[in-house]
């Protein structure tokens, strides 16, 4: 005896509601990922637009932003109005008189072995220094010279520039210490330029050690107020937002394609210093010998200079028919 056990088939009703059902749930499964594909990428679009929006912005405001450029420049270099406020030391690694920084002539003659040049007739020895203030040897030639480029420009014999740039911006851990520094003298030159070089000086005797983080640009607008800087609140400010750092850069740049007024001369090296477009090539350390090329260039200047006296010019009283020629020329 056999019997089916096999369960009733769903009426066609059941079916179809479960053909329904099963319908409903794929499309509101497709219902779901839809919405979540038009969220994802709405989300993506406003990022998109909000990238966009912050580069237009940024380039906006880079493109409008003034690049500062300092007061009292040529040429990216500051001439020194005044050497008050350092305080020359023997003692302390100035250097010593020994003969040679003696008392200037008193009218434009040759210059002699005295090593206060002789200005000439038309201008003063003129002297460039191209510095940077963590170059060890821009600080040998400083503390050497100070005492004699000090007198040098106040007796009037000579015009002293400087050039800050910043050939050893990567040599202080990151901090850019030389290209802050060079922006800091452009600070004081702006704002206090009358103490110019006692800050020029200033620096370049408190000179952080190479691979070191150098000074702060707090303690740098410190020392620039300590060098008597007239206006501090403004060279402070200045000095800490690095308002001149943009500057110094494109300074060191120009100097490495080549030096104004000179013979196809360009930056190698600091410092370099050139004494009426001439480079000096001697010892950093060694004022006499800064000293007697200085000489050497202001000779030379005031002979191109010069005048030649006539020998035989008639005086005033007398004419070229009057005047009898030397027996040894008839």
């Amino acid at each position: 005896m056999s019997s089916d056990e096999s369960p009733p088939s769903p009426a066609p009703q059941d079916r179809r509601e479960a053909v329904r059902e099963k319908a409903q749930q794929v499309q509101a499964k497709q219902s779901r990922a839809r919405a979540l594909r038009r969220v994802a990428m709405g989300v993506g679009v406003v990022a998109v637009v909000a990238v966009a929006a912050t580069v237009v912005t940024w380039a906006f405001t880079s493109s409008s932003k003034p690049q500062l450029s300092p007061a009292n420049i040529s040429n990216d270099g500051f001439t020194v109005t005044s050497v008050a406020g350092v305080a020359v030391d023997t003692a302390n690694g100035s250097a010593p008189d020994a003969g040679a920084t003696a008392s200037p002539t008193p009218s434009p003659a040759v210059p002699t072995a005295a090593a206060t040049p002789a200005a000439t007739k038309s201008a003063p020895v003129d002297i460039r220094v191209y510095v940077d203030y963590l170059s060890s040897g821009s600080r040998d030639f400083q503390m050497a010279n100070v005492q004699q480029l000090s007198k040098w420009v106040s007796q009037d014999a000579a015009t002293l520039t400087y050039y800050p740039v910043s050939m050893l911006a990567s040599k202080s851990n990151g901090t850019k210490y030389s290209l802050r520094a060079a922006s800091a003298a452009a600070c004081v030159a702006t704002h206090a330029p009358d103490t110019f070089f006692a800050f020029n000086d200033a620096l370049l005797r408190k000179q952080p050690p190479v691979d070191s983080d150098g000074l702060s640009d707090a303690d740098l607008a410190t020392l620039a107020i300590a060098s008597g800087a007239s206006d501090p609140k403004a060279v402070r400010s200045c000095i800490e937002t690095e308002s001149f750092a943009s500057w110094a850069a494109g300074a060191t740049d120009r100097a490495l394609q080549g030096l104004p007024d000179t013979d196809s001369v360009s930056l190698t090296a600091t410092p370099t210093v050139l004494v009426n477009g001439m480079p000096y090539v001697g010892k950093l350390d060694d004022p006499k010998e800064f000293a007697q090329f200085v000489l050497t260039i202001a000779s030379d200047a005031y002979y191109k200079t010069a005048s030649p006296t006539p020998t035989a010019s008639p005086s005033p009283s007398t004419t070229m028919t009057t005047t009898p020629l030397p027996s040894s020329t008839r």
